[in-house]
This record gives structure tokens, sequence and C-alpha cells, in this order.
């Protein structure tokens, strides 16, 4: 497995493989790996010949009360995970080598529409810092497919959104959500849990299952939503959404497709979680 810091060392290599006719995955990360990010190399590797990495911390999808300096940054774990699971080659770019002009001078991406609601209302200019740097990282790796997990529903829905606005010659993958065996997603970010917070945190999955069980019983949906606002409330979570919306998140109500999706963002102490549930209805 080979390890690249610049645009141009990574293209050599792209190029060579193409030149064999090999196809190129591409999973993007932003380091601290878990084995939801392992499985999403593993999915990419079904996909493809090759497969390369990226772990990159990008300040330009945080807030300025967010996160990014404390971010864990673990590389040396990170590289040996993705060395164990097959990875042929992993990009560790620096913000200088992403952002030449630095990030508050780069070129500018916004997604209409979907980037507005659920995590986009609570987070402004995060899905603009998103789709800036993956559309970024498509140019600079150039790859046939790009896996992406369910998890972050409304991130997959923005870059496939993106990848076909801007005609990105890539296929994205979808990969399922891993959770731990309390139901919890599995997420970078859940470290930041306390213990006895560990115990709360699955109740978001728990409330989810409700929700659906709820919604396909015929509830009305404003009473679903909020019966589990107050589930999450009484928990000790401080609620920014609970939604139920169509596949493509639009509005459940109008909507003819048969996919709906649940979705929860709520705060446990000072970590912020998300989760979904995909479900059909008849």
């Amino acid at each position: 497995m080979s390890t690249f810091r610049t645009v141009a060392e990574l293209r050599e290599q792209i190029q060579t493989w193409k030149l064999q006719g090999l196809r190129i995955g591409f999973v993007p990360t932003m380091g601290n790996l878990h084995a939801g990010h392992f499985a999403l190399v593993e999915l990419a590797k079904k996909h493809s010949d090759k497969v390369v990495a990226s772990i990159f911390v990008n300040p330009t999808q945080f807030g300025p009360n967010e996160d990014y300096a404390r971010y864990p940054r673990t590389e040396q774990h990170d590289i040996d995970g993705l060395l164990e699971k097959g990875c042929d080659a992993i990009f560790l770019p620096s913000v200088e080598e992403m952002y030449p002009f630095g990030s508050k001078g780069c070129v500018q991406m916004h997604v209409p529409s979907i980037t507005d609601i659920l995590c986009g209302a609570h987070r402004p200019g995060h899905f603009n810092g998103v789709a800036i740097v993956v559309g970024r990282l498509f140019n600079m790796v150039q790859p046939h497919c790009a896996v992406f997990g369910r998890k972050d529903y409304q991130q997959l829905q923005v870059i496939r959104y993106m990848t076909r606005e801007m005609s990105f010659p890539v296929e994205i993958i979808s990969a399922p959500t891993l959770r731990e065996p309390s139901g919890l997603a599995m997420s970078s970010r859940n470290q930041y849990l306390s213990e006895s917070e560990r115990l709360i945190a699955p109740k978001i999955y728990a409330t989810l299952c409700s929700i659906r069980e709820a919604y396909k019983a015929g509830l009305p949906l404003e009473q679903v939503e909020q019966d589990a606002v107050e589930v999450l409330e009484q928990s000790g979570f401080e609620v920014d959404y609970v939604d139920v919306l169509s596949a493509d998140l639009g509005k459940a109500s109008r909507s003819r497709l048969k996919g709906r999706v649940a979705l929860i963002a709520a705060r446990l102490g000072r970590t912020r979680l998300i989760d979904n549930l995909e479900f059909e209805i008849e």
C-alpha cells in the first residue's frame, strides 16, 4: 500500500493504474476510522480493482463553534487499519494541498434545496463545505466509483445531486449503516460520549424503530414526530430535529414514492448524534 500527500504523486499512480485498464474505487474519510469506515473499503473492493482512501479533516464543513480543532486525528491507526483491509493507496493531503488559496479563498459550491433542511438548517454552510471538498477529491482522485455510508443520509443525497449536476463520471455506491450491539450507529463522534451517555445514546435508534411502526400503523405524521421528540427529551437529549420524509427528502405527505426515511439529530451532552431508518409503506 502506498501513501501520497500531494495531488501530483497521487495522479501519477492513478494514471498508471488506468493505463493498465484497472477500475478505481474511492472512499473519502476524515480519519479516526472505525469498523463502519473499513466496511466502506471492503465494499469498494467489490466494485473496483484498486481502492484509494483519503484522510482529510475538512475545515470548510465545520462551523465557527463546532469541533474542527478537537476532531480526533489518528493517522497511524487509520493507516494500519486500511493496510489490514487491503486498501491500495491512501491520500493524506494537507490543508494547503487541498486549498492552495486558503480555505476562505476557495471556489464555493452550493447544492440548492436539500441543503436547506435537516442538518443544513442547523449547521449553516456545512453542506457547502462537503460539496467543495468532495468535488475537489473527485477531481484529484478521478475514480470510477466512490462509496459513502447511508448513516449520513442527507450528505449522501447531496453528493448524488452534485455528482449528477456537475457531470462527474463517478458511480456513487451507498453502504448500509453499521451499528454497535446496542443499536447505536457507529460514528467517530461516539468516543465523545461518557460511559453514562453511552447507555442513553441507543435510544435514538429505538426511537427510529418506534417511528417506523407508528407511521406504518397510520398515526398522523405530526403526532409521530412530536411523540418521538418528547421521548428523546425525556431521555436527556436536546433535539435538533425529528422528521419523516420521502426517500428523496421531499415532503412525505406529497410524495408518490413508497420509500420513507425517518431522521433524527440530537445532542447528548456535548455530542451531536445523527441517525436514520429507511422503510417502505404499502
